[in-house]
This record gives C-alpha cells, sequence and structure tokens, in this order.
C-alpha cells in the first residue's frame, strides 16, 4: 500500500505508487483526501459519528490501481489498511514521497513518518520517503525531482522486503538530480529546520520554522542530507525502555 500526508493528490504519491507498480507489486494507494502534514500517527478522522468519509478514486497514470481518498490522518489509514479496510493487509506499507524532509528526533511528528511507524506495528514492513525541498522563498519556483527519490527507494525496495515484518525504514533524498545511493545515517538530535515559538497573541500563538545554524551532528542524517547524500535510518517504533529503573 501507498500513502502519505500530503494527500491524494501529491504528485510525490503519484510518483511512489507508479514506482511501486513498476517494480512487479500489486498496489493499492490509499491517502489522506487532504494534507494531514505533522499529524504523527494521529489517528483523527471521525466525520459523520465515527464513520470514516472514504471515495474511491482514478488517478492519473496509474489505470487500474485502486486508490481511495480518505478523510483522515495518514496513522489511521495506516492502521485501518492493516486490518483489512483497502483489501488484504499489506505486507509492505511506503508512505510518501514527502514534499521535505524528515530527519532528526522530529520524524516524532510527521506524518509521512507516523504512518510507517503504524504500519510497522502492525505486522507491515514500511519506508517513509521524502525529498530535500527545504524551505526556500515561498514565491521561488523549485523543480521537485520525484524520479530522483523513487529512483533511490525502488534501490531499496528488495532489501526492505527481506527484512522481518515490523521494520521502519526512514529514507531523505536530496532535491538533484542526481545522487549515489543512499548512506546508513544516525538521527540528528535536531532536524536542520525546527519549529519555534514565534509570538503570543491575543487571539492564539504564532509558531515559524527556523533553519539551524551551526555544524550538524557527523554520521546523522541531518549533516549527511546537507553534503549531499540520501540517507537511509531504521527506526524503531513504540517500546518498553528496560534501562529505565523504577
Amino acid at each position: 500500500m501507498v500513502t502519505n500526508d500530503d494527500g491524494i493528490d501529491s504528485p510525490g504519491l503519484l510518483a511512489l505508487a507508479g514506482t511501486a507498480r513498476e517494480h512487479g507489486w500489486d498496489v493499492v494507494v490509499a491517502a489522506p483526501a487532504r494534507e494531514s502534514s505533522g499529524t504523527s500517527a494521529g489517528l483523527t478522522a471521525a466525520e459523520h459519528g465515527r464513520s470514516v468519509a472514504v471515495e474511491r478514486r482514478e488517478l492519473a497514470g496509474l489505470p487500474g490501481v485502486p486508490a481511495f481518498a480518505v478523510a483522515a490522518h495518514p496513522g489511521l489509514i495506516a492502521l485501518v489498511a492493516c486490518q483489512g479496510a483497502f483489501g488484504d493487509p499489506p505486507e509492505v506499507v511506503l508512505s510518501g514521497v514527502n514534499r521535505g524532509a524528515n530527519i532528526g528526533r522530529a520524524v516524532l511528528h510527521s506524518g509521512t513518518v507516523g504512518a510507517a511507524l503504524t504500519a510497522s506495528i502492525n505486522g507491515a514492513r514500511a519506508m517513509a520517503v521524502s525529498l530535500d525541498v527545504g524551505l526556500g522563498d515561498p514565491d521561488e519556483v523549485v523543480e521537485y525531482h520525484w524520479g530522483t527519490a523513487t529512483a533511490v527507494a525502488r534501490g531499496v525496495f528488495e532489501r526492505l522486503v527481506a527484512l522481518p515484518p515490523g521494520v521502519v525504514l526512514n529514507l531523505n533524498v536530496p532535491n538533484r538530480e542526481r545522487v549515489g545511493p543512499p548512506l546508513r545515517a544516525g538521527l540528528a538530535e535536531f532536524g536542520a529546520v525546527q519549529t519555534r515559538l514565534k509570538q503570543v497573541g491575543d487571539g492564539g500563538i504564532d509558531v515559524a520554522p527556523l533553519v539551524v545554524e551551526g555544524e550538524l551532528p557527523p554520521g546523522s542524517d541531518a549533516a549527511l542530507l546537507a553534503q549531499g547524500h540520501p540517507t537511509v535510518t531504521p527506526l524503531r517504533s513504540v517500546a518498553e525502555d528496560l534501562e529505565v529503573e523504577l
């Protein structure tokens, strides 16, 4: 199954689903009807009581691929997919390609990664795939190299299926025409971008993304990605911490 947090109309989703089909896999797409970035593994979805609205879609360039626009966060989509909501429970869940990197401990907040983590604790192998677009000028025209991200992801597909169920890989790819193979990387304490409190007003709280200044930890996903390398990081989902003594 292929999902994301940018919404079912995202070109990154179409690119990843197309690549999975070209690889010879039977593909089902189930993705949020609207953008759901930053939702982590949230299960928010209730509409019409406790019912979740699902609309069947035909996706451009993917004839014959079952596709569903779901009024839910990607975490819930992954959860119900693993329970058979969109056909047989998937053996592999791909989440992305996300518009923007998911690196450092900030992956905790990512809907892209949250879907992969949710799938993993429900018996699937999963991989989150993200393209390092960066902040940049909001008025600047950016060329998105979706094909670069999916080519790197395809090179990891067989390694993913060879791993035991419950594994999660987090793949980040520079937004370039050509890159090398992914390097294994540790999670940076913080990503290259952090969300910081901007101001508190009478009507609400404003937050803003800020680029982190200073040297990034050597060998971390943030540092290697900044140097132009794709990175892959195995993630562990929720587990008991046996090192804590109570």
